[in-house]
């Protein structure tokens, strides 16, 4: 007798179950438990395994790690080598990749450019589930793009996209968007928890057998992670983020996860009239500058990926008029912020206790690493003592919380590219500093805090 089975799964960090409770005992968080129906099923000794096969075909013979062949995998262009970069080279057979982001930044453009680019070179499939076909056929003839040889299809069924695919066998298949998908076996609605995790797997499931490439449009929350169970970073093998806000024209692409490159790749996109351009020279967009110095600005280097990204740092140092003076930062770690000006009061002797410190990152980059300690704390000091810092400066350094500055990785090529974009003057840790002089760029190397404050 059919018996229909439900789980309770957290949104969170994906445990499942048998009951509900408030809080999930996997992640601690509160409330985020959400129930899932696994459909009716019936016991029955002679039935198919559902999920047979599910990484690829394989052999079922157990092997030695020596006997693995280490064959490289053939890589597919995009056509965009901002795109190869963040996804390690470009596509990889019967890899699953999910592309994230807000409402309007470009996910659907950028996918049907490749789409069309990739349909002159073999069969191609784009399913699309929240447009019409005449929606995707006007932006396609706005954009100037190919379109005679790109095969679309308007279809949520899961089950007739996988029937559709095994008839066409294309090499590459776009799911416009996960969120709307759905199958039969599966009674809630689409868009929740249990459809967007058992289409996930379905799709992910056909990629692996057949080797063709998948890409997954999801959505994400306000706070800006991906809308859905957070077993669905776990089932693809690469995660890209699209971001960018609606007044710039710009936009970066993130990697987040990368089972065939580099994670935390970025890649940039200028939003043009005939759609998605790569920016070859991301660091000429963000060092934008005026022609007069002003106080609290500093070029930092950071390291994105693979190579090196020249951004600007603000800093604006005011009187507070509250008892509890402000600490705002954008595109840095709030917390680390209010960190490094205790480390500036204790060994630099300034005084923020009274001050509203307000920290920007120039061309909306989000910097994650502690390599910008240094450039915050030098902008900061600029605005304070109202002094510009030279235009021709780039800083980048640790700092740690005895005043000491640390080296971080890669400085070697960090200064190199501050050299080649005509920077004369580089305060950098003294772990870093080059052995060898470079031709028109002074390498200062400081180990304490005290130090980098002398030397501006």
């Amino acid at each position: 007798m059919a018996k229909t089975k439900t789980a309770y799964v957290c949104t969170e960090c994906g445990a499942d179950y048998s009951k509900w409770q408030g809080q999930c005992t996997a992640c601690q968080a509160w409330n985020t438990l959400t129930e899932m129906r696994l459909g009716a099923t019936e016991k029955s000794a002679a039935a198919k395994p559902r999920f047979d096969g599910y990484a690829g075909k394989t052999s079922g013979r157990v092997q030695s790690l020596s006997e693995v062949n280490l064959a490289e995998m053939p890589r597919m262009s995009t056509g965009s080598n901002e795109l190869d970069r963040v996804l390690g080279g470009g596509l990889v057979q019967g890899s699953a990749v999910l592309m994230g982001g807000h409402p309007g930044a470009g996910k659907s453009t950028l996918l049907l450019q490749i789409m069309c680019y990739l349909a002159e070179k073999m069969p191609a499939l784009y399913i699309t589930g929240e447009e019409s076909l005449q929606q995707v056929a006007m932006r396609a003839h706005r954009l100037g793009l190919k379109a005679d040889q790109l095969k679309m299809l308007s279809e949520t069924s899961v089950e007739s996209i996988t029937q559709v695919a095994s008839e066409l066998q294309p090499k590459v298949i776009v799911i416009d968007s996960i969120q709307v998908m759905h199958m039969a076996e599966i009674s809630s609605a689409p868009g929740s928890v249990a459809q967007v995790r058992e289409s996930a797997a379905d799709l992910t499931r056909y990629a692996k057998q057949t080797g063709t490439v998948l890409f997954l449009v999801g959505h994400v929350t306000k706070d800006g992670s991906l809308a859905g169970p957070k077993v669905l970073e776990h089932m693809i093998d690469c995660s890209l983020q699209l971001e960018g806000s609606s007044d710039s024209r710009f936009r970066t692409l993130r990697s987040h996860k990368n089972r065939f490159g580099a994670v935390n790749e970025l890649g940039v996109f200028a939003m043009l009239e005939t759609g998605l351009k790569e920016v070859k020279n991301p660091s000429s967009i963000f060092l934008n500058r005026g022609e007069k110095p002003s106080p609290g600005s500093v070029v930092m280097v950071v390291w994105e990926g693979t190579r090196p990204l020249l951004v600007e740092i603000q800093a604006l140092v005011d009187e507070s008029h509250m008892n509890n003076p402000r600490r705002v930062a954008v595109g840095l770690e709030a917390n680390r912020l209010a960190m490094l000006l205790a480390v500036l009061h204790r060994h630099g002797g300034m005084h923020m206790g009274d001050q509203d410190v307000f920290v920007n990152v120039v061309g909306g980059v989000k910097v994650l690493e502690t390599s910008a300690d240094l450039a915050l704390l030098l902008a900061v000091v600029s605005s304070y003592r109202d002094r510009a810092l030279p235009q021709d400066l780039m800083v980048f350094g640790e700092v740690g919380l005895s005043g000491e500055i640390r080296p971080v990785p890669n400085g070697q090529e960090r200064i190199r590219e501050a050299a080649k974009h005509g920077f004369t003057k580089a305060i950098v840790p003294k772990g870093n500093a080059p052995k060898e002089k470079i031709p028109g760029l002074e390498v200062v190397g400081v180990s304490r805090l005290e130090e980098a404050l002398d030397a501006i």
